[in-house]
């Protein structure tokens, strides 16, 4: 009976927070993930929660002879879920080159391989017979025998395939450098609300990776340096001796050391001499693996020292680019600054290396940086942005694919929280609206405004690069001014603490704020991620009468922004009074202040500041 009253009590609380959390639409898989206890409604994963893991033992070649990169790998494969698996999929991202692919974009000639070619592959000891041919980027692999639930399997694999000669987030950047990202057939997330991640990889959107542990071993010709995710395991195997005291040196130092110049990589004097040169990195409990090579790119370094560990730092260029003999430095400052600002959680890994190429993409503990030589300003935004993708989606495993804006919203937003520190607010936030903002809200075209909930698998053109990087960025700015930054950030840290290492989604986010608030944000929520709107503020009515003066406000847009209210005086005098998001809380289309001021007033101003208006000629009034 005890525990029929226990079961009752147990389940009138939980129905009771469903019909709470539905106040935000749950797509169905969600609710189930609810259900089943994968997901909480706190914000915190379940008591239930599971993801899989793979351990990666990987041995690649490099040829930049035939421009071929083959090796062979053996996964561990943790199947943690409660299902037994009757299939495998396996992801290959770089089969996007194929003629035969599914691609967002137009690609030049130089963009078209061949595509993966499998060689073998077993799972569990039994072979199967693959013809890779007509693989695309995710492929569905028909078990002889099914995977037990909390089973590992080994799953060994043969491959190569043709590096592409046109480099974007990979391939050739010039005949002698190499950028080989994902470079490797994986196992694809299988999770506990979607089951296989099944989405092709178009060349637009982003990745879905677990996390998983990482030793790979890779064969180049002498005179090519690797540069890997991770730490290099032997640099005493493939280092001569100068060379590597001045890396050791690195490892412990504040300076910029100058590991490799172009009079050591043009003599042959960094590199060991044999044939062929194998690099070996390790990296745990990451969601990719990638790695560059050169035979003429200078190599600086140095270190950063953090409250409880030294990162190393690298970059990788060609010589006598100017930003990019920046770049060492810079990485520098912004490791250290996110580390202890925003969003003040400690950089979590032990490298980071930057390396000249196309793509302005990050990587885990990686860069694949253009340069901008004549603009410094805004080659250091570049390198702020990608390096804050540490922690989303890297040390947050958050499903780029599905969900970008819970990755770039986030690294747009600290690369304008930095570039305050580093070139001023008002520079900063100049280039912000001209480089972010002001393309979205001054182009009217209904996919401007598609709900931020919207899939980024869904979205193209500028419909998935606003929703994914401004739109997000201005709801996380939004929420920093309304809640204060000490709140804030409160907030920020417990989302983190919850997920860090797993795979949120965006209600984990909602909830772990509303958690961490301990308030119901969901009219927020509602607001800025299941809504049609835009920024558009409207000043309809100004009264003043004595010292007080009566604004009626119109939300025309919708969103919930913050204004600064500035009032003119009749002596040129201007007094500024702000409002955070919270003033449209009750009502989100108008709302009424009454201020006091303290003379006549001239003039009557709405200014949102980065929160550019559509229409900002009805923000002003004279009196």
């Amino acid at each position: 009976m005890k525990l029929k009253v226990l079961f009752s009590l147990v389940y009138v609380l939980t129905f009771s927070m469903l019909v709470h959390a539905q106040e935000l639409y749950t797509p169905r898989h969600i609710k189930q993930a609810y259900q089943n206890e994968t997901r909480s409604l706190t914000g915190a994963p379940g008591a239930k929660y599971w993801q899989n893991k793979g351990r990666y033992d990987m041995q690649i070649t490099v040829d930049p002879v035939t421009k071929v990169v083959s090796g062979k790998e053996r996964i561990l494969y943790e199947n943690n879920s409660p299902n037994r698996l009757n299939e495998l999929v396996i992801s290959f991202v770089n089969n996007v080159h194929k003629p035969t692919a599914a691609r967002a974009l137009g690609v030049s000639a130089d963009f078209i391989t061949s595509g993966l070619k499998l060689r073998s592959l077993k799972v569990n000891d039994k072979i199967y017979e693959i013809d890779s041919q007509d693989w695309t980027t995710v492929n569905r692999v028909k078990l002889k025998e099914d995977i037990s639930s909390l089973a590992v399997a080994t799953v060994e694999m043969e491959w190569e395939y043709p590096l592409s000669l046109a480099s974007d987030r990979e391939g050739q950047i010039d005949s002698g450098t190499y950028y080989c990202a994902y470079a490797y057939p994986r196992i694809a997330v299988y999770d506990d609300y979607n089951g296989w991640d099944m989405l092709e990889h178009n060349g637009r959107q982003e990745f879905y990776h677990d996390f998983n542990d990482y030793q790979v071993d890779i064969r180049v010709p002498k005179n090519y340096v690797v540069w890997g995710t991770g730490k290099l395991l032997n640099p005493e195997e493939v280092l001569q001796t100068e060379v590597l005291g001045r890396f050791n040196k690195s490892l412990i130092s504040d300076e910029v050391i100058p590991v490799a110049t172009l009079h050591d990589m043009q003599e042959q004097k960094v590199t060991k001499q044999q044939e062929w040169n194998t690099w070996s990195f390790n990296a745990g409990h990451i969601t990719d693996f990638c790695f560059a090579l050169s035979n003429h790119y200078v190599w600086d370094a140095s270190s950063v020292q953090l409250a409880t560990k030294r990162v190393s730092v690298q970059a990788a260029y060609l010589s006598g680019t100017k930003d990019f003999e920046q770049y060492v430095g810079w990485e520098r400052y912004c490791i250290d600054w996110f580390s202890k600002n925003w969003p003040g959680v400690e950089y979590p890994f032990p490298t980071m290396t930057a390396v000249q190429g196309f793509a302005d993409m990050e990587y885990p503990m990686m860069v694949n940086d253009s340069s901008v030589p004549d603009n410094f300003m805004d080659a250091r935004q570049t390198v702020d942005h990608e390096i804050a993708h540490t922690y989303f989606p890297f040390y947050m495993g958050t499903n780029e694919t599905r969900y970008a804006f819970m990755d770039e919203g986030w690294a747009t937003a600290f690369e304008l929280l930095i570039g305050m520190d580093e070139n001023g607010e008002e520079a900063a936030k100049k280039l912000f609206k001209e480089f972010r903002v002001e393309g979205w809200i001054k182009e009217p075209s209904t996919e401007q405004d598609q709900p931020l909930i919207s899939l980024s698998s869904q979205l193209s053109g500028k419909g998935y690069g606003n929703n994914a990087y401004i739109k997000s960025a201005l709801s996380y700015l939004a929420l920093k001014d309304y809640l204060g930054d000490v709140p804030f950030k409160k907030a920020l840290h417990h989302y983190m603490d919850n997920w860090h290492g797993k795979h949120p989604m965006p209600w984990d986010y909602f909830y772990s704020f509303n958690a961490g608030t301990g308030l119901n944000l969901n009219w927020f929520w509602n607001n800025w991620y299941f809504s049609n709107h835009y920024i558009d503020l409207k000043l309809a009515k100004v009264e003043q009468k004595n010292k007080t003066i009566t604004l009626e406000i119109e939300n025309i847009g919708g969103f919930a922004i913050p204004f600064d209210v500035i009032l003119t005086y009749v002596d040129g005098k201007k007094e500024k009074i702000h409002f955070t998001p919270q003033i449209w809380e009750k009502n989100e289309a108008s709302t009424v202040l009454k201020l006091k001021s303290k003379a006549q007033v001239k003039e009557v101003f709405l200014d949102n500041d980065i929160f550019m208006d559509y229409t900002s000629d009805d923000n002003r009034m004279i009196l």
